[in-house]
């Protein structure tokens, strides 16, 4: 199920600066990527925070959960070094020492115990990725950020009763 982009995000909760053009760029040289198009149509409308509460289905089990992995928030692009937001893929390098996490990672989203990422690892197209740096889980969640993105579900088809 593709999600309406206009209907993807909840709140900007760290008040995220509108993304530009400029600011890709920046990110870009920074990160060292080329980053998905639609990840990046996604930012336009809002520049990372809270979604409308969805999940991805998955085949292999996780830590989170037998058959599905939590996407309740993406990190957008924050330039600014001297911001606090909890929603910034410019943090993925710091994150990644923090959390002795493989390189070449772009983090979209996860709390520093697990993170669903960009995984730029074989090529410059990134395919996504689960991590879990507690347990040692490094799982193939999709081939593409479209994938992932089409794949999408309401959290709520997880719901335990």
């Amino acid at each position: 199920m593709k999600i309406d982009i206009n209907k993807f995000w909840d709140t900007n909760y760290y008040n995220n600066p509108t993304l530009t053009d400029r600011m890709i760029i920046n990110a870009e040289k920074k990160l060292g990527v080329k980053l998905p198009e639609t990840f990046l149509s996604l930012l336009k409308c809002q520049n990372g925070g809270y979604t409308k509460g969805f999940a991805f289905p998955m085949k292999t089990k996780t830590t989170w959960a037998d058959n599905h992995i939590p996407v309740s928030e993406l990190f957008g692009i924050v330039l600014d070094e001297k911001s606090d937001s909890g929603h910034n893929i410019m943090q993925s390098s710091y994150m990644t020492t923090e959390w002795d996490l493989p390189e070449k990672q772009v983090l979209l989203t996860g709390d520093g115990h697990w993170f669903i990422t960009l995984d730029y690892r074989k090529s410059e197209t990134p395919t996504i990725r689960w991590i879990d740096c507690e347990c040692g889980e490094d799982i193939f969640v999709a081939s593409s950020f479209d994938e992932f993105y089409e794949g999408l579900v309401s959290e709520d088809e997880f719901a335990i009763d």
